[in-house]
């Protein structure tokens, strides 16, 4: 499941594990019930958040056409829902192999970087509104790492 976790436990296999290691599993278990209650705040806010998100985009992007806006705001719930994903199990390769390749081949095809920037600019305003800055800190770089994909 956790990858690290799972490495961890593999390499102890026949021997107790280092103080390092318990450290590392430690700080883990300890973020857990945090990242469990950021994952179902996201869960249970999800249509809010990228709502609040979709209502400001035509004031910020005027000319942005609905099929465009549609578009942008369907890669955001995935972008949303995998980096929760993500979170929960503290594996940023989860959202690099799961998404974003996926998503940097489709949107090379359409020049949407502009409207991109502002759907990511819009969404992390919004979560720095709904969640504590210890969540924050959890999700964002996740993100931030989908935001890097498809605008850069």
């Amino acid at each position: 499941m956790i990858p690290k976790i799972q490495d961890l436990i593999n390499q102890a296999q026949d021997r107790y594990l280092a103080s390092d290691e318990l450290g590392l599993m430690e700080s883990y278990v300890n973020s857990l019930p945090e990242r469990l209650k950021l994952y179902k705040l996201i869960r249970d806010r999800e249509i809010e958040i990228l709502q609040a998100v979709a209502d400001q985009v035509p004031s910020e992007l005027p000319n942005v056409t609905e099929a465009d806006l549609e578009t942008g705001v369907k890669n955001l719930i995935l972008v949303l829902r995998y980096s929760s994903m993500a979170m929960l199990l503290n594996d940023e390769n989860f959202l690099k192999q799961r998404l974003l390749n996926w998503l940097e081949g489709i949107m090379s095809m359409r020049d949407m970087r502009r409207l991109n920037e502002t759907l990511y600019k819009l969404l992390n305003q919004g979560l720095r509104q709904q969640v504590s800055p210890v969540q924050l800190a959890l999700i964002q770089p996740l993100i931030t790492a989908a935001q890097v994909t498809l605008i850069y």
